[in-house]
């Protein structure tokens, strides 16, 4: 008897660790919009490339609401899969985000796709209802 009440006591302690991060990720409709869709171009002032989302700072000037920006994208590796490499934004970059406002209001967007500032186009990775398995630009 002991033996399974420690093996249940492990798979219970096991499962908790695994759910854990799961449950600490939020959902795309939870935090953005998909009925406000928004547009802003701007100068990238600050970059976080880092799980669980990749997120960069835009400076806009021409725009209803000028401002930093918050611009959050997917994973890095999905990132990186859809054509983004670690060097493709540097600071003062002048880029293109189409994305979704944040439910609140906030000046947060979830990019669903980039210009970047050598003209390409990648995908921001995320649940947009875009595919669910990004190509990098040209395919």
């Amino acid at each position: 008897m002991t033996r399974r009440m420690a093996a249940a006591a492990f798979l219970a302690l096991a499962m908790g660790t695994i759910d854990r991060p799961l449950m600490a990720h939020h959902s795309f409709a939870a935090e953005y919009d998909k009925n406000k869709p928004i547009t802003i171009t701007g100068a990238v002032s600050r970059i976080e490339w880092a799980n669980p989302h990749v997120y960069f700072y835009l400076d806009v000037t021409a725009s209803s609401r000028p401002g930093t920006w918050a611009i959050e994208g997917g994973a890095p590796n999905t990132l990186y899969r859809a054509g983004w490499r670690k060097d493709s934004l540097k600071i003062g970059d002048i880029v293109t985000v189409h994305g979704y406002l944040a439910r609140d209001g906030a000046k947060l967007a979830n990019m669903s796709r980039v210009v970047l500032a050598d003209g390409r186009e990648v995908l921001g990775g995320q649940q947009d209802g875009g595919p669910s398995a990004p190509k990098p630009p040209g395919q």
